[in-house]
């Protein structure tokens, strides 16, 4: 009697076959069941994912499925039949191509085991055994292993699931194997590792379902992220634990770090901070320095890791004798050595010597040596612990571009690219050149940055391709501003520009500022090189409309409206790599005005209504100006510079016909310094003045009409309002103090009437630096900076001011009155009601015309909307600076750039209007 062999029963037990014992954080499940043996079903859960019934343990593990002998027949016997039961979506003949049974061949019971061990390799079958051994009828009875209908992954937060699913193997449809599920769980935990998470366990779950179906449900316990809790120096003498930690990217896990992702372990990091810190002893002249070893322990709870380092640090050394050996002839070896930064006597520095080798390449490559070797031979001398190095040029041949291949622009034209490449086909190599062109592709702002032109072996040894990767982005921007001031309340500014327009380079903009009390829409187009000479030209069409206000007791009404509507056009050639000119043509009309109904008496200009100096700015003007600007560019780069700079000098002349004449003249400039380790340095200054053509019409009226005088304050001064810094008369109501009961001046700036007036002259400078972060906040797009801003706006004739003091009634308690100015008739002479009649005369007394008047009855003065009590007072036209000190953060969020400002003004003057917080934000397409 021989038994029939059974495998592990798949579907009796309902759970799924685990590899418990050799992977982190999955219980050990596993158990081994006698072959041929019954094992008892579990008992079903609800599945948390579906709602089904699902066991609550897992089945056994690979290898723990035994194949027991086959009792042997008293003789070897030969198959006589072979067949397969069971098989549903597998045809017998796979089946049976899986063993080595054939019919025909003799058996025994060592070729029945092997059989059942082949199909249990298969990973294709839940069950399997062999019957009909006593006769030679062989039948294979199999159970398929089932499909897979869904894979759910449950409990994972810090991992979205997307990501999960990317990673792992199992996915609906497939064939459940024992074998995916093992590898899917190493790759889930090895994610989880990754993010710092070594505490993750994945519990794998089955839920059956009919027709052979099943559920793969891993639930996932992510536990805390495993921060570095200590990291420990051992070996160190000369720099103290504190320097040396301060040169690794890993961080000790500190409260003040609760944002920073470089308080995670990371395998990969810790390599690098074992770099990192041989750079930093042999830039401090430890040549001999090594990590002799580097041990992560992982704490008993899995919550914390703690790094310990062995270092020797060695013996420190100098340089030696610092020489050149060329074997290029061009080249002076003692002139080459006194231009490097190394020197006899300097303390070793391996920095210093990488820059040595950089220097003499690019040495080399300005000669047209496209591919110098420069090696570095040290001579090290222990015994007077100096380091000689020999900077051996190895003999090449002068280099010239066999070809120039520009790859990866889809949409941006070639020639579009290949302008701006400072080296043609068939040119002597030239590294600056190079370094040129590839600062000015990525000036453009077409394509992903850090793009570099590589440079590779040409068809023989005296040529060189260049070769041109590009990966093209978004050039399209839509950039919405929102902010609050105390002058315009609410405003929101909407711009949209193409600035790769058809793929030629052209720029095709747009831009709408709406607030309560501005509005205006500008458009603008411009070539950059005309006929494909590099000749830039473009022209801009606008009209801006803007409204000043005023208070009457508590209404908010506008006072004057300034409507310009014009149009520029512009031209301009470069006249070195460096130096460019432009030149210009612009013509607007000037509309600026007043609401008749409130601010006019008898159609003239109120100007105890609107102020002197309001009225006197009523007018429509033309102006037609020429100009020009003569600039000199070296930023790397004109969207973010990190290094070089950029110088303009530019004039505006107005009076080539028109209402208007004046010189407008400003000078900008700005300076960018790369300060190491991610930290960017600018210095950016700007200054202007105007000066009139025309002598003032009267006194106290500037000979410099309003529209055209500079004004200052957001957003290019950062910490005040728009407009908020220069001259203005501000007229300051009169209120009852609350405590007192007597009448003072206000304080709430929301009930002045502030008129900014601007100025002829300004100055403007900011420091910034900028701030690299982590990693991680690098990922979310963080930029911030601090900076410091000083800058004024002054040099304007001082306004007759309207009000006179005297002008108002006063109470009995001597308390100001509001002023009720009279109505004039058209002759100018005041006007009185007659009290019986109600008619209106010119005579104070009696009825008829002034002086022709008849009667003694005292008539009543005809006057206006009682005005005021104000205080009118001309401040802010000062020479002195005004600081103001913040912070910014550039974020590339996703729904686009945003800025958000926080400045703080530090010194001011009298008038002015700081401003706290601002922030703008944009989207690309």
């Amino acid at each position: 009697m021989v038994t029939a062999i059974n495998g592990y029963d798949f579907a009796r037990k309902g759970a799924l076959l685990l590899a418990g014992t050799i992977l982190s954080g999955v219980p050990a499940l596993a158990q081994t069941v006698p072959a041929g043996s019954a094992t008892p079903a579990a008992t079903p859960s609800s599945s948390p994912a579906t709602g089904r019934q699902a066991p609550t343990t897992a089945a056994p593990a690979k290898g723990a499925v035994g194949v027991t002998p086959v009792a042997a027949p008293v003789s070897a016997q030969t198959i006589k039949t072979l067949r397969v039961e069971g098989s549903q979506r597998i045809e017998p003949e796979t089946v049976l191509s899986y063993t080595k049974l054939r019919v025909g061949i003799p058996y025994t019971a060592e070729t029945l085991d092997q059989a059942l061990k082949d199909l249990q390799a298969s990973d294709l079958f839940a069950d399997y055994s062999i019957a009909g051994v006593e006769d030679g009828n062989i039948v294979l009875r199999v159970r398929e292993n089932p499909i897979i209908n869904r894979v759910i992954i449950e409990g994972n937060k810090a991992l979205k699931t997307d990501k999960i699913t990317k990673e792992i193997k199992l996915a609906p449809r497939q064939i459940f194997t024992r074998t995916a599920v093992r590898q899917d769980i190493a790759r889930i935990i090895e994610l989880y590792r990754r993010q710092g998470r070594f505490a993750a366990v994945i519990d794998p779950k089955m839920v059956n379902l009919d027709q052979n179906r099943v559920d793969v449900v891993f639930e996932v316990s992510e536990g805390p992220k495993s921060k570095v809790r200590q990291i420990n120096i051992l070996g160190n003498e000369v720099f103290s634990d504190d320097q040396i930690r301060g040169q690794m990217a890993t961080k000790q896990s500190r409260f003040f770090r609760l944002l920073s992702s470089a308080t995670s372990y990371d395998q990969d990091r810790l390599s690098y901070d074992q770099q990192k810190l041989r750079q930093f002893y042999l830039t401090q002249g430890y040549a001999d320095f090594r990590v002799t070893s580097a041990v992560a322990e992982l704490t008993p709870d899995k919550k914390d890791f703690i790094i310990t380092y062995v270092v020797e640090e060695g013996k420190r050394y100098k340089f030696g004798d610092v020489t050149v050996d060329s074997q290029i002839r061009d080249f002076d070896n003692k002139k080459l050595a006194a231009s490097l930064p190394l020197k006899k006597g300097d303390w070793y520095n391996a920095k210093l010597v990488e820059d040595s080798v950089d220097n003499l390449s690019q040495t080399a490559g300005l000669f047209g040596y496209a591919f110098t070797e420069v090696n570095p031979e040290f001579a090290k001398d222990a015994d007077t612990l100096t380091m000689g190095i020999n900077f051996n040029i190895a003999e090449a041949k002068r280099t010239y571009v066999e070809r120039i291949d520009i790859n990866g622009n889809t949409q941006t034209q070639d020639k579009v690219v290949r302008r701006e490449i400072r080296l043609a086909e068939g040119d002597a190599f030239n590294s600056f050149q190079v370094k040129r062109s590839q600062d000015r592709i990525n000036s453009l702002g077409y394509f992903q940055d850090k793009m570099e032109i590589k440079q590779l072996p040409g068809s023989a040894p005296d040529r060189v391709i260049l070769e041109t990767n590009l990966e093209e982005k978004s050039t399209g921007e839509l950039q919405l501003s929102a902010g609050y001031s105390s002058l315009e309340r609410f405003i929101i500014q909407a711009n949209i520009t193409q600035r790769n327009f058809r793929g030629k380079g052209q720029e095709l903009r747009a831009g709408v500022n709406y607030s309560s009390y501005s509005k205006s829409i500008e458009l603008g187009f411009t070539e950059p090189y005309l006929f494909d000479k590099n000749i830039a030209v473009g022209g801009d069409i606008f009209r801006r409309d803007y409204n000043s206000f005023n208070y009457i007791g508590n209404d908010r009404q506008t006072t004057y409206s300034q409507v310009s509507t014009g149009f520029q056009l512009r031209a301009g050639v470069p006249l070195t790599e460096f130096w460019s000119l432009s030149a210009r043509y612009g013509l607007s009309y000037d509309k600026v005005g007043l609401n008749e109904s409130t601010y006019f008496t008898n159609g003239n200009c109120d100007i105890l209504k609107a102020g002197r100096y309001l009225c006197e700015a009523i007018g429509n003007r033309w102006t037609s100006s020429v100009g020009y600007s003569l600039m000199r560019d070296t930023l790397n780069s004109r969207l973010r510079p990190t290094a070089g700079s950029r110088v303009s000098f530019s004039q505006d002349f107005a009076g080539l016909g028109g209402d208007v004449k004046y010189i407008r003249t400003r000078l900008e400039g700005a300076k960018y310094w790369n300060a190491g380790s991610g930290f960017i340095l600018s210095a950016i200054g700007e200054g202007g003045y105007i000066k009139s053509l025309e002598s003032s019409k009267r006194s106290g009226v500037d000979a410099v009409r309003i529209t055209d005088r500079f004004y200052l304050g957001e957003p290019q001064f950062r910490g005040f309002d728009i407009r908020g810094v220069g001259p203005r008369v501000l007229r300051i109501p009169y209120t009852t103090d609350a405590t007192t009961g007597k009448q003072v001046l206000s304080t709430d700036r929301n009930t002045f009437i502030d008129d900014a007036l601007g100025g002829n002259a300004y100055y403007l400078g900011r420091i910034e630096m900028e701030i690299p972060l982590g990693s991680g906040a690098r990922e979310l797009g963080l930029r911030p900076s601090i900076y410091v801003q000083a800058g004024s706006l002054f040099s304007i004739t001082k306004p007759n001011l309207t009000l006179d003091p005297a002008l108002y009634p006063r109470a009995a308690d001597g308390s100001l009155l509001p002023y009720a100015p009279p109505i004039l008739n058209s002759a100018g002479q005041m006007q009185y009601q007659v009290p019986v009649t109600g008619t209106v005369t010119t005579c104070a007394n009696g009825t008829g015309t002034a002086p022709n008047c008849t009667g003694t009855t005292a008539n009543t003065l005809v006057t206006s909307t009682p005005y005021g009590p104000y205080s009118e007072q001309f401040l802010g036209n000062s020479a002195k600076p005004r600081l103001s000190i913040g912070i910014g953060v550039n974020w590339n969020s996703p729904f686009g750039p945003l800025r958000i400002d926080l400045a703080r003004a530090l010194m001011k003057q009298p008038g002015d209007d700081p401003k706290l917080i601002t922030f703008n934000v944009g989207t690309q397409f």
